[in-house]
């Protein structure tokens, strides 16, 4: 007896596996399979619990949606799904009509990749005036529920709550507060769930404001003959109508003139180049920036710098005598590029006019009287001219006075070079050397040495 209910019991349908949970995005197919061993004369039935819906009857699709099919294979009941949508989502049971009936459940699931709103969400492109408030928002739906994330397509930070900033924002809304211009450009609201794909929508963030102008340098020469550049940098938005005024009339391109115009976002780089200055070209030029917001403009004022003086003809080898010492230097190499005057020594009293004293050491004496009239130089080739010319020609008008360029140095005792020379002239405790040594850039001639 045992025996024979054993054999009865092993004979009854049973399920050999559980039905799988089963996830598709929506619009693909899925398939939920029903494994029964030992049907025998029993029929297996699909029914859809939270629709409580009959969907297939052994190999019969009792269901009027046409999207269900039903097939068998090796004891494998497949319910077959096709093109999921979301109200397919739920418990699906499989049954054998037994006596105890015997069933089991699975469960599929349809998922949805997320899908941003536009009617809920901020347009793509959105204006405010500058330091005013601005929240931009970002709806999506999809299942499960999508996440919405901010960022920036630039990658800079973002600043929110009291101009805390960060790189990425979690959030439907995204609150900006006094928004700066530096905020201005195309924000991205990603939408995310887990199942791909994500989805993004751009937001372009304009900010407005009335015009702004640097002006790098304010004061620009240049000599005339020359060409001349002058720069302003703009910002404003919307974009301004930016050009030059000078004397009251808009500079257009021209040969005379050439205009520059580089733009990056909201910034603007003007350059205005006059060709071969003139006369008539020098004077103050405008800068202009105007839109729908403001004006403002940018003064620059171009003047005239005078030409570097012309170098002057090469000039032969010059000695000058010293009436008072007889001293005629030696002599120089004539391929020397510049004219050089050095004067040796002089009593102080030929440094200062307005004394009259004099001196006498062993060897000679000298008068304040005769040093400003006794000095003379004999040239051979001097520019513009032959013998004759005076000391002032080259150095200065009055003694005492040092020309650009020139260099004066006092000393208790002329250098040993000297000293043999000028040991007749001035006692010790009166002595002072002056050397004024004077370049002068004449071509490749040769130079003049001076010794009073």
């Amino acid at each position: 007896m045992t025996n024979l209910v054993t054999h009865v019991m092993m004979d009854e349908p049973r399920f050999a596996q559980p039905i799988p949970n089963v996830t598709v995005a929506v619009g693909r197919d899925a398939n939920l399979p029903c494994v029964v061993e030992h049907l025998g004369g029993y029929k297996v039935a699909w029914i859809h619990i939270d629709r409580q819906m009959i969907l297939t009857i052994h190999r019969h699709v009792i269901s009027r949606i046409p999207r269900y099919s039903i097939t068998y294979t090796d004891n494998t009941w497949l319910l077959h799904v096709n093109q999921a949508h979301q109200d397919d989502r739920g418990y699906y049971m499989c049954q054998v009509n037994t006596n105890p009936m015997i069933s089991q459940v699975g469960y599929l699931q349809v998922v949805v990749p997320p899908n941003i709103l536009d009617i809920e969400s901020t347009p793509s492109s959105v204006a405010v005036r500058e330091n005013q408030n601005i929240n931009m928002t970002c709806r999506a739906d999809g299942f499960p529920t999508p996440k919405i994330i901010w960022r920036r397509e630039d990658g800079e930070e973002i600043a929110v709550e009291k101009k805390k900033k960060v790189l990425v924002y979690d959030g439907d809304v995204l609150p900006l507060t006094k928004v700066s211009r530096n905020e201005m450009g195309a924000y991205l609201c990603i939408a995310t769930n887990g199942v791909p794909p994500s989805v993004s929508k751009r937001i372009i963030l304009d900010v407005e404001f009335s015009p702004m102008i640097w002006v790098p340098n304010q004061l620009v020469g240049a000599p005339s003959g020359t060409d001349v550049t002058i720069d302003c940098h703009t910002e404003a938005h919307p974009k301004a109508i930016i050009y030059w005024v000078y004397n009251s009339v808009m500079v257009l391109p021209s040969k005379k003139y050439k205009t520059d115009y580089t733009e990056n976002s909201y910034r603007a780089h003007m350059k205005l180049t006059i060709r071969n200055l003139q006369y008539g070209d020098f004077g103050n030029y405008r800068c202009i920036s105007k839109n729908s917001l403001g004006e403002t403009e940018g003064s620059i004022r171009v003047y005239e710098i005078p030409l570097p003086s012309t170098p002057s003809k090469q000039v032969t080898h010059t000695t000058v005598e010293s009436r008072e010492n007889n001293i005629v230097p030696s002599s120089r190499n004539d391929t020397t590029k510049s004219l050089q005057t050095d004067v040796g020594y002089a009593m102080k009293n030929d440094l200062y006019p307005g004394s009259a004293s004099s001196s006498s050491g062993p060897g000679g004496s000298a008068s304040a009287a005769s040093s400003s009239s006794s000095t003379s130089m004999q040239t051979s080739a001097l520019p513009g001219g032959a013998s004759g010319n005076s000391l002032s020609a080259l150095g200065g008008s009055s003694k005492g006075t040092l020309a650009i360029g020139k260099s004066m140095f006092y000393t208790e005792r002329p250098p040993n070079e000297y000293s043999s020379s000028v040991a007749g002239l001035m006692p010790p405790h009166r002595e002072l050397l002056l050397l004024l040594s004077c370049w002068f850039t004449l071509g490749t001639g040769s130079y003049l040495a001076i010794r009073l």
